[in-house]
């Protein structure tokens, strides 16, 4: 089995004040069908209110983000450990749709280590 990200940026989702709750039961209810299927690994949200922290090899902490030049992650993350690519899109595309955004699905690189 394979792990995949499946996630959307914030800015992505679009809704409108109405829809809001509809789109939370939708996507939990393909969190728990995915998690019923023993193919959930993990998920949430980057919660955007708390600022980054950089943390040095030698434990010193600074503020912000080292890498300016890449994009600040944020929006929601689901893990799925899935037999196939085209699993993964089959799940990609439940997730897009309780979500009303397009998803982005990629594979994680297996670690022997991890």
């Amino acid at each position: 089995m394979t792990k995949y990200l499946i996630s959307f940026p914030s800015e992505a989702m679009v809704l409108a004040p109405e829809d809001f709750d509809d789109v939370v039961r939708e996507s939990h209810a393909v969190i728990e069908e995915a998690k019923a299927a023993g193919v959930y690994v993990f998920g949430g949200g980057i919660n955007e209110d708390v600022l980054p922290v950089v943390v040095a090899a030698d434990g010193t902490v600074a503020d912000g983000t080292t890498y300016p030049d890449v994009a600040v992650p944020n929006g929601g993350y689901t893990v799925l450990d899935l037999p196939s690519r085209d699993a993964a899109v089959e799940w990609a595309a439940k997730i897009a749709s309780a979500c009303r955004c397009a998803q982005e699905l990629r594979e994680f690189q297996y670690d022997p280590e991890s």
